[in-house]
């Protein structure tokens, strides 16, 4: 196959930069290894600041009539104390709020619309494997798919395949590891009509519990301690049963759901960064040039704002032929800035709350006979509400939002 731009991964990364470049009038390809989106335990969070460029696609009523919910207050239970830490609501965007929906359900929107550009190519169960390099500079891709080997020559690729790309290491871009000491178990629970709405998150008894809703059930993550499992393991299924019950008490009844350990997934938490995110004819963006931590549920937007980036930058060069490491190099340095911004973020707040709140695994402090006094910082949220807006726009519109410049060029069609 020949293109202007191969993508590698059909992540929200890859599916909104290829969007964004047939929308252009560009032809792109991308290469997605799974045969649909169906992943579990993704990020679900859709942000103020995505849902601007949705907006400005022209497509955020249609994206709205898809089933979601809307967060307008991010906050939790600490210590048996409601405490609202992000108020929306005084955002300067379009939507207050943060989407709920599922992360397939975002993809097969971007798939949906984007096959109305001639354009636009998904090819599913297509797994990159190599890439082609001809004196240095990178021409193209090696796939495998269940029809056999699969070449894809292109003036650009752009390595979208996450945490654990492939692009990225056959490149051989050096990876910036800053760690994190905690780890992230995934799992469902049921959900009941009588629920707390509003708590994201319970810090508790030593342990720290998020839920995210999902229609009738909750998507839940229980925070360990890095490399932690194993031991929480050892102990067996009904310690990790009890270390919700004790974050979480109204899910005590619930807990049972969890048969086997394969009811639970594990989430390596990583948080890195490429030193360079480019060679000549090969960009990463998204996880794959920087990986975050859960905290936040970020990771997403900032994978969104990057393909944006990208598209303003390079949509021009690309259907010129004409792109340049300089071209890269610009995304790079429009997006490295918000990047070690929120990095930073992650790891103090990491470092500063989850080091202290987090026990060893499953193994729940004493119940205290009262109500602990909340930690400073939390009291001045509680005390003062204006202060919650700073970190709502922290989290819904991040560092350096972006905004779609590229053309309309191509007219879709039905």
């Amino acid at each position: 196959m020949q293109a202007r731009c191969c993508v590698a991964g059909g992540g929200p990364a890859g599916m909104m930069l290829a969007f964004l470049l047939a929308r252009a009038g560009i032809d792109v390809v991308v290469l997605e290894k799974h045969a649909d989106f169906l992943r579990d335990f993704r990020g679900d969070t859709v942000h103020p600041s995505t849902l601007d460029v949705i907006a400005e696609l022209g497509l955020l009523d249609a994206f709205l009539a898809r089933p979601h919910q809307e967060l307008r207050t991010v906050g939790g239970i600490v210590d048996g104390t409601p405490v609202t830490i992000g108020d929306l609501t005084h955002l300067p965007t379009r939507c207050k709020f943060i989407a709920i929906m599922p992360q397939w359900d975002f993809l097969n929107f971007l798939a949906d619309n984007g096959r109305g550009y001639p354009g636009f190519h998904v090819r599913m169960c297509a797994e990159v494997t190599d890439l082609i390099d001809e004196g240095g500079t990178v021409r193209g891709v090696r796939a495998t798919t269940p029809d056999g080997p699969l070449e894809v020559r292109a003036d650009l690729v752009v390595g979208a395949d996450g945490r654990h790309s492939t692009v990225r290491a056959r490149a051989g871009l050096s990876v910036q590891d800053f760690g994190a000491p905690i780890d992230v178990l995934w799992m469902r629970l049921a959900r009941r009509a009588d629920d707390p709405e509003n708590a994201f998150g319970y810090f508790q008894n030593g342990h720290v519990f998020v839920t995210i809703p999902r229609g009738d059930y909750w998507q839940c993550a229980f925070v360990i301690r890095k490399g932690g499992f194993d031991a929480l393991r050892a102990q067996g299924l009904d310690a990790l049963q009890a270390g919700i019950a004790a974050a979480a008490p109204f899910f005590a009844d619930r807990v049972s759901a969890l048969q086997s350990w394969s009811d639970v997934s594990l989430l390596t938490v990583t948080i890195d960064r490429l030193r360079q995110w480019y060679r000549p004819g090969l960009l990463c963006i998204g996880d794959a040039a920087h990986a975050m931590s859960p905290m936040g549920g970020v990771g997403i937007n900032l994978a969104i704002q990057d393909a944006v980036a990208a598209a303003n930058i390079l949509a021009e060069k690309l259907r010129a032929g004409t792109v340049t490491e300089n071209d890269l190099r610009a995304v790079e340095r429009r997006r490295t800035f918000p990047v070690r911004v929120t990095q930073g973020a992650q790891m103090f707040m990491q470092a500063r709350v989850f080091g202290s709140v987090v026990g060893p695994p499953a193994t729940p402090a004493p119940v205290p006979a009262k109500p602990r006094p909340l930690p400073f910082p939390l009291w001045l949220f509680t005390r003062f509400p204006v202060l919650q807006r700073l970190p709502a726009m922290f989290v819904g519109m991040g560092v350096r939002p972006e905004h779609v410049r590229t053309p309309h060029a191509a007219p879709a069609q039905a």
